[in-house]
């Protein structure tokens, strides 16, 4: 989270805080103020463009830092017990010896700290120095300054591809249309181009600018964090005004592309601007293992306090048992003995400095270390690495990676998550009829079965020059032979040859979404009608979009990129001739006779650099690129195009489309009702050049443009009218659309009267310059006007499903999570998706719920839930079935009411899919809410747009998917892939050995520090519980310090119980994190209770050698001090189910450097701890042959319940997880021959519902 300096916040908070008491900032020129003394302009308010973002200063570092240490209850607690040994009357030992543990944690806390702020330090000072361009009045110019320079009120210009450095709210542009492009890469992660336009009416085209003419205020709305929303007016001397929004405001941190300048007024600067606003830092979340972990701290504060209030009430009882103090006992300066009451009053507190060590202080330590561990080998891992993307997966919360190995329920969008979110135009209807485009069919059919090394382009318009130049092609042959097979071998991964890149410089652009081979049919109507309805239909595919156009010369830097050419007798030769003698090649001579057919299949080699770019058009001698924000857009420019309505310029003022006969028409635009989710339709509102008139052109889903025909429907006279049974035929078709799992959008159109449109432009410039209530009275112009449509026709766009998703759908329910998928589109569509993705079964029993009446839904879910009861209770059903629930929007709204909340969980348990249709964002984000608060499971979101990031916020784990809709779920994840099935990977393997370690490291901790205390704790009851260690302070130090936490480490960061392999072919392994199977109450205690056991034996078996012998306590205490790290050393061993050269290092090192460690101290410390010293003592313990027996039976001794125990449960009661690692062993046919078997006899015996709940448990044989 970005931190505030406390001395910044004293020095500006007055006046900030009157700012935020203002509803809106007014901004005004800083230029005519120039001369004048900070305190005296009128934009002193507002914060200056200086970043910083590192928390400390020289001098204030140490405080600081110390003060947020102390947050930590446990950090509080070690120091506390520190000063307490300071006093007298309760000290155990040494005050300075009691800081050491402690000092040596804060210490290296605050190394880490200081090394990560110094490189935040370093950033701010690289930022804030970086040049830019300020306009002087002095100078008359514009002059180089620094980012730090820049204030609110000043004027700024940019060059093409600077950086933005201030919010700026653009004024004017080089553009003669008075637009700028802008690529927000920095800020959210997506690369496509984004427009900015002047504020309307400001300057008028070619005018020079003149900022010291600027004489109006700038009135805006208080700095927030949206990116997606901005609102404000520009107020003139004349008290006129212009609104603005999102649309005419430069962000801090974008690029300028394709615009020579921009300059503008900065109406936000540093940290008050939307990036920084946005730039919270890394996630934190506390994981389900650390929220049981900190209530098991507590019981060990219990422990310790019942073990100090036995040594109190103990010394106060062993104290009245004398007539007389005896000599040993200390009188106090006056002589007089503290009455036994009160010294065991003190004595309690002394216990607690003794046996502080119960509450492990470097087990949260420990864990940071393993995390970072932990998440370096997921970071590094080949299987999740996107060579194609050069992408691999990313860790964005630190602290949750074990939660990845519990997770029941998985909540997923559909469109870019589960499908390539690349649209390939497949089917339209135009005025009724249906056009099936079977040779585009044909050309995808070939295009995605083909196993090419390269992609392929297959032009349907003829005089289009090669993209791939004849130089290129000849440098390819002659090119680098290891790149080339190294992207053959890329190319080979690919389910099909076009390359799916997620954030792919190529995006959008790949062959199959940008080629379109037309309906013969659909050809000649477009030809034939030049001013009836088909024209208007392709005119609407082609306008109705916001597609940027741009000349190839005004292009962002492009890299060259080569592919290996394939053979002659390979499938792209087989293609090329399957092209030329097939129906399809025919078409396109058919299409342009008498044009020469360009090569079909020049290959465009040019990528660029960063941005969906395509090379698609012509005008003159100029190539045209179209930016499309969504691929649905960038289909239907490219379907329009096949059939020669091509777009060829789009302005804020102008579009002009090229049509089929050479003719170009130019369209004023007079506003753009863009989309929004609510409305879920998109309007542009243009003048004919043709006839003079004002048309709106609309596309939108199928339901948000139907009920907006106006009387259609409704008008009973008019049942047998063209206009309705038009509807009635374009609906039929939009459902057959949807069967097929197509994505489907209705287009339409209203010719609006001059009159009408002034007075609703009227209202539209009023809602634009409101400040108050301005979305919801842009929503309500936008919903007045679109009524009344004229319906033109849909089109069906195909979004196919990414590679592996039915697999990994089928390994995540087999590893009993159960999914779900919410997704806006129609029920139709993502049933055949559901289907397609196996997330819905042949075999299941699906209920379907769409109604809009709630008492309806009442009654389904009523007799819904009696039936599965039901069948769960009838015994005449040997198998139980799969159930699965299919449920739109408006009938999930009611579902989720207070009324009918209960039976919809209730019936949420039965079902193992579930699949949830037309829903909103806010509604994905409920439904996860819900789930996870109701029923109290661990859920994972996965998304990849920014409707997603409600969701993936809501879950336990965000997991985002850099897809094409930019980066915003990925910002907003704690996980982020490339790909879909790389969540199998993620979650099966990593997080089961990542929830398995550190379960086990955790437990392991507890049982190490109360094993190791309790040796003190036994003592007590000998030397009459006067806090007596018959242990050197320094080795109890060294002992949890340094001999004993490096193995623990490693165990939690290698640990490796099954492979990889077998937990992707085991997928039922997962459940045992699901049910906390590794870290449960029974686990701890049992740990704690065998922590007892052992000390007992290291205690009392070095007791009984050695009792009424004259050891001193020293010599004494040596021989359960090593028997004790012998025997937690070998406990660990026990515990590790995988042993490498690092275990065995780490594991024997620890011993080493023990004894290393204890040898030296007793032979230097020769008067450490008067009247009893540890000098020579391990030497002469070391020379005693009854020092080894003891080490060796005290160990054996100690360890061998435990070992028994895991002897006894691997024969009697193997775990599925030793029934996996047996197989391991096994030969490869073998192995494979076993698996399969015993897959399928828990297929046979357990259904998967049952499986899901059953805890793991099976009643079938064992492999």
């Amino acid at each position: 989270m970005t931190w505030t300096n406390p001395l910044t916040l004293l020095r500006h908070g007055w006046t900030r805080h009157r700012d935020v008491d203002r509803p809106v900032r007014t901004v005004v020129s800083n230029l005519p103020f120039e001369d004048l003394k900070k305190r005296e302009q009128p934009n002193r308010r507002y914060e200056g463009n200086a970043i910083r973002t590192n928390k400390y200063r020289l001098w204030s570092f140490i405080p600081m830092n110390l003060f947020e240490q102390f947050h930590r209850m446990a950090n509080v607690y070690f120091v506390g017990l520190a000063i307490l040994n300071f006093v007298p009357v309760v000290n155990a030992f040494q005050p300075e010896v009691a800081l050491i543990p402690i000092c040596v944690i804060l210490a290296l806390t605050a190394v880490k700290d200081a090394w990560e702020d110094f490189r935040r330090y370093q950033t701010d000072q690289k930022l804030n120095n970086m040049p830019c361009f300020i306009f002087s009045r002095k100078q008359m110019c514009f002059v180089e300054r620094r980012w730090k320079d820049v204030r609110v009120g000043d004027f700024v210009r940019v060059l093409s591809n600077q950086i933005i450095p201030a919010d700026i709210l653009l004024l004017h542009t080089s553009d003669p249309n008075g637009v700028s492009h802008i690529e927000t890469a920095n800020l959210d992660g997506e690369t496509n181009l984004k427009q900015r336009k002047v504020v309307p009416g400001f300057s008028a085209p070619g005018e020079a600018f003149q900022p010291q003419a600027f004489d109006s205020a700038v009135v805006c709305e208080n700095p927030n964090n949206n990116l997606n929303l901005f609102k404000g007016y520009l107020e003139r001397s004349d008290k006129t005004r212009t609104g603005f929004g999102i649309d005419s405001l430069l962000l801090r941190g974008c690029t300028l592309r394709n615009t020579d300048d921009a300059a503008g007024i900065v109406v936000y600067a540093g940290h008050e601007t939307k990036s920084m606003l946005n730039n919270s830092g890394p996630r934190y979340k506390r994981s389900k293992i650390e929220r049981k972990m900190n209530t098991d701290v507590l019981f060990c504060v219990v422990l310790l306090f019942f073990m100090c209030l036995v040594g109190a009430l103990g010394h106060a009882i062993w104290l009245e048992t004398f007539t007389s103090m005896p000599s040993y006992v200390v009188p106090d300066t006056n002589g007089n003995y503290t009455p036994s009451v009160l010294a065991g009053f003190y004595m309690f507190f002394t216990m607690i400095i003794l046996l502080q060590v119960m509450i492990p202080v470097s087990l949260y330590v420990s864990i940071e270390l393993v995390k970072i561990g932990q998440i370096f080998f997921i970071t590094h891992d080949l299987e999740l690495y996107d060579e194609e993307l050069d992408s691999r997966v990313q860790c964005r919360a630190l602290n949750i990676t074990e939660d990845l190995g519990q997770i029941q329920y998985v909540f997923s969008d559909k469109t870019g998550t589960l499908t390539e979110n690349k649209m390939v135009f497949r089917r339209c209807s135009v005025m009724g009829t249906e056009y099936s485009h079977e040779e585009n069919a044909a050309r995808l059919t070939v295009v995605s079965g083909a196993n090419e090394e390269e992609e392929v382009t297959i032009y349907q318009q003829t005089k289009l020059p090669p993209l791939f130049p004849l130089e290129e092609l000849q440098d390819i042959h002659a090119g680098d032979k290891n790149r080339a097979n190294t992207q053959a071998a890329a190319a080979n991964r690919r389910r099909s040859k076009v390359a799916a890149g997620a954030q792919s410089d190529m995006a959008f652009s790949s062959p199959l979404e940008t080629v379109v081979v037309p309906d013969r049919k659909l050809m000649q109507e477009a030809e034939g009608g030049r001013d009836g309805p088909y024209l208007d239909f392709f005119l609407a595919l082609a306008i109705c979009n916001t597609v940027l156009v741009s000349s190839s010369t005004a292009q962002r830097q492009r890299v060259k990129g080569r592919r290996n050419s394939s053979s002659p007798g390979g499938s792209f030769h087989e293609m090329q001739q399957w092209f030329r003698k097939s129906s399809v090649g025919r078409l396109f001579t058919s299409v342009r006779r008498g044009d020469a057919l360009s090569d079909p299949f020049s290959i465009d080699e040019d990528r660029p650099a960063s941005g969906r770019e395509v090379k698609s058009a012509q005008r003159g001698s100029e190539e045209l690129c179209y930016e499309a924000h969504s691929p649905d857009e960038a289909a239907l420019v490219h379907a329009a195009k096949a059939y020669g309505f091509t777009l060829l310029e789009r302005s804020p003022r102008h579009v002009t489309v090229k049509l089929p006969g050479e003719a170009l028409l130019r369209f004023e635009v007079l506003d753009v009702l863009t989309f929004d989710p609510t409305r879920r339709r998109m309007s542009i509102i243009v003048r004919h050049p043709r006839t003079n008139q004002i048309v709106m052109y609309t596309k939108g889903a199928d339901s948000a443009v139907m009920e907006r025909l106006g009387s259609v429907f409704s008008d009973v006279t008019r049942a047998d009218s063209e206009a309705k049974q038009l509807a009635v035929k374009t609906q039929k078709d939009l459902d057959m659309y949807a069967r097929n799992g197509l994505r489907t959008l209705c287009f339409a159109k209203k010719v609006i009267g001059e009159q009408e449109f002034r007075a609703w432009s009227a209202l539209r410039r009023e809602a634009l310059s409101a400040m108050e209530e301005r979305e919801e009275r842009l929503m309500e112009t936008a919903a007045f006007l679109e009524n009344g449509f004229t319906l033109l026709g849909a089109t069906g766009i195909e979004d196919r499903l990414q590679e592996s998703v039915p697999e990994t759908i089928r390994a995540l329910r087999r590893a009993g999570m159960k999914v779900w998928v919410l997704t806006g589109d129609k029920p139709e569509t993502a049933v055949n998706i559901a289907y397609s993705c196996k997330l819905l079964e042949h075999q299941d029993l699906v209920f379907t719920f769409s109604t809009r009446r709630k008492s309806v839904c009442k009654a389904r879910l009523e007799d819904t839930l009696g039936e599965l009861r039901r069948s769960r209770l009838s015994p005449g059903e040997p198998v139980e079935p799969s159930v699965g629930l299919v449920i739109d929007g408006p009938t999930l709204s009611m579902a989720m009411s207070d009324e009918l909340l209960e039976p919809f969980v209730e019936l949420c348990k039965f079902c193992r899919a579930v699949l949830c249709c037309r829903v909103t964002p806010l509604q994905k984000s409920a439904v996860v809410e819900l789930v996870r608060r109701k029923l109290g499971v661990m859920t994972l979101a996965v998304g990849d747009g920014a409707n997603d990031v409600n969701m993936i916020r809501a879950a336990d784990v965000g997991v985002g998917v850099s897809g094409q809709e930019g980066m915003q779920a990925v910002m907003a994840s704690d996980f982020a892939i490339t790909r879909f099935k790389h969540l199998q990977r993620l979650l099966l393997v990593h997080g089961h050995w990542c929830y398995s370690r550190l379960a086990n490291m955790v437990v392991y901790f507890f049982y190490k520090n109360v094993a190791y205390v309790n040796l003190l704790f036994w003592y007590q009851f000998f030397c009459g519980f006067s806090a007596t260690a018959m242990i050197d302070y320094w080795l109890m130090i060294f002992f949890n310090l340094f001999f004993t936490s490096a193995p623990p480490i490693m165990f939690g960061i290698m640990d490796k119980e099954v492979s990889d392999s077998t937990l992707l072919r085991l997928p039922e392994l997962y459940k045992r994190g699901q049910h906390s199977e590794g870290y449960r109450r029974s686990t701890f205690w049992m740990a704690i209770l065998d922590a007892f056991y052992q000390s007992l034996a290291c205690f009392f078996i070095p007791y009984w050698t050695y009792g009424g012998s004259d050891v001193g306590i020293f010599a004494f205490g040596t021989p359960m001090n090593t028997a004790s790290l012998f025997t937690i050393i070998l406990h660990l061993a026990i515990e590790i189910k995988s042993w490498t050269a690092v275990h065995w290092v780490i594991m024997i090192g620890s011993v080493l450097v023990y004894f290393v460690v204890t040898l030296a101290y007793s032979a230097i410390c020769i008067s450490c701890n008067p009247p009893s010293d540890p000098y020579w003592i391990m030497q002469k313990q070391m020379a005693d042959p009854v020092f080894y027996l003891v080490c060796i039976l005290t160990t054996t001794v100690a360890l061998l319940p435990r070992y028994t125990f895991h002897v006894l449960r691997g024969t009697l009661k193997p775990s599925l997880h030793l029934d996996a690692r047996r197989l391991e062993r096994l030969g490869p046919s073998y192995r494979e021959q076993r698996i399969r078997e015993w897959r399928g006899l828990r297929d046979t015996c357990v259904p998967p519902s049952v499986r899901s709940r059953e805890h793991g448990s099976s009643p079938c044989p064992r492999a």
